[in-house]
């Protein structure tokens, strides 16, 4: 082989090379990652959804039409189940943005009003791509008591199972630490039954909420129902949850 043969064979794989990373890089950063210059790959925890200015926009919510019959999602429910307002959490666990709702958002909520039973939250199950349905499926089976904690332990590693080669394993570890057997966990990644129920409430979301992108949510409160879309200014949700409190009393 040619000197000349071998240097345009080089350049083909450095420039393919670079292109590779590039490319990585780009979805990387679509998922909310970063590569550090070290290699390592590290979740932009502060990346969040579209978020809307408290001051300007407090149209954060699109009304539920009365004519549209839904079949509300059952699941442990985090908060007094006598709160008055109930938000719905659709969520899939390879989000990043659902991940910073959980990490940061939610313990907010948690201390101004899941805790003085003003607000209850349920988590539902949106899996975006397999790994995430590996997560919801082992979630169904996961004892009411740790439900909530195996979520946090899903969002908060969500990059070691994401980009693991062996993810099953990773959520298996987590639900160990919460109360299902390893042995439990795998028959739950097999449960056809769960995963039919999962893919009908997605559906569902889909069809009647005009669902497409995680995380999004529905509110009802009384006769309400409303949703939204991506992840609001914690300032804009407080003013929509105020005011539907204040209603709720009347």
């Amino acid at each position: 082989m040619s000197f000349e043969n071998i240097i345009k064979k080089l350049s083909a794989f450095i420039a393919a090379f670079i292109v590779f990373f590039i490319a990585a890089g780009m979805y990387l950063s679509w998922k909310g990652f970063i590569m550090q210059p070290d290699g390592k790959i590290v979740l932009v925890k502060q990346a969040q959804a579209s978020t809307l200015d408290s001051d300007t926009d407090e149209n954060i919510s699109t009304p539920l039409a009365k004519n549209i019959a839904l079949s509300l999602p059952k699941g442990p429910i985090l908060g007094s189940p006598k709160a008055p307002l109930t938000l719905y959490e659709f969520s899939s666990f390879g989000c990043s943005h659902c991940a910073d709702f959980h990490l940061n958002t939610l313990p907010q909520l948690e201390q101004d009003y899941i805790s003085k039973g003003k607000l209850k939250v349920i988590f539902v199950n949106f899996p975006l791509e397999r790994k995430s349905m590996q997560g919801a499926l082992i979630a169904k089976c996961i004892p009411d008591d740790n439900y909530y904690e195996f979520i946090k332990t899903a969002f908060k590693n969500q990059r070691e199972w994401y980009f693991s080669s062996n993810s099953e394993k990773v959520f298996a570890d987590y639900a160990a630490l919460n109360g299902l057997s390893r042995e439990k966990a795998a028959e739950c990644l097999r449960n056809d039954a769960n995963a039919q129920d999962i893919i009908e409430i997605r559906q569902q979301a889909m069809d009647r909420l005009k669902i497409n992108g995680t995380p999004s949510f529905l509110l009802t409160s009384n006769n309400n129902r409303e949703v939204i879309y991506g992840v609001p200014g914690y300032e804009s949700l407080q003013k929509l949850l105020d005011k539907r409190l204040a209603s709720s009393k009347n």
